[in-house]
């Protein structure tokens, strides 16, 4: 209650509008934040969280985790991140679904606030290995309006899931536009159309 009572305020005062769709709350998913281009994507984002009513969860380095901004951290629902071994991350999210937690993972594939190549693979091998759908959220200067988009299940074939997440994301902007990365997998670039896999990119 308290959440959605300052998220609801953080509206009301804010430049921004919510513009959303209700995501599943009776099971754990991934919620994608994109264009991931400021650090103000993360106060939207609780923002965003805190109006629909979601548990959120998120992945920081390890090194965010220590001293006094740890509980901190924690409180807010992050997860920290060996990323000299990335692989412990998916092991300890498919622990938390199978032991029965309800939340939404927030993952920012692009996995820096500037402009790169690809997105990161890891909430794709995520998904696939847990079965937890994917929402996309957004944030989008051009229009001032934040919020999370469609839920959708991901069925293996990369080239035919991500041209469905880069319809949706063409025209968002991001908070800073000129660091967008393009939704693109390098995964996409190494197969042909109907590859079933994505593997070998540290989770981001």
């Amino acid at each position: 209650m308290i959440a959605r009572g300052l998220a609801r305020l953080y509206w009301a005062l804010s430049r921004w509008t919510l513009r959303t769709e209700q995501p599943p709350t009776d099971k754990p998913g991934i919620l994608i934040g994109a264009p991931h281009t400021s650090n103000w994507d993360f106060v939207l984002m609780l923002a965003i969280s805190g109006s629909v009513g979601i548990k959120v969860r998120w992945l920081g380095k390890h090194t965010l985790f220590k001293g006094v901004m740890g509980p901190f951290a924690r409180a807010l629902g992050g997860i920290p991140v060996d990323r000299r071994d990335p692989s412990r991350v998916v092991d300890d999210i498919v622990a938390r679904v199978r032991s029965g937690e309800v939340f939404s993972l927030v993952i920012t594939p692009e996995g820096t606030r500037g402009k790169g190549d690809h997105w990161k693979s890891g909430f794709y091998r995520i998904a696939r290995e847990t079965g937890m759908p994917v929402t996309l959220g957004y944030v989008d200067r051009t229009t001032m309006t934040a919020g999370l988009g469609p839920t959708i299940a991901l069925t293996g074939d990369v080239r035919a899931d991500m041209d469905v997440v880069r319809a949706f994301y063409a025209d968002k902007a991001g908070f800073e536009p000129s660091r967008r990365t393009e939704p693109r997998l390098r995964e996409e670039d190494r197969t042909e159309p109907g590859a079933t896999t994505a593997e070998g990119e540290p989770v981001g």
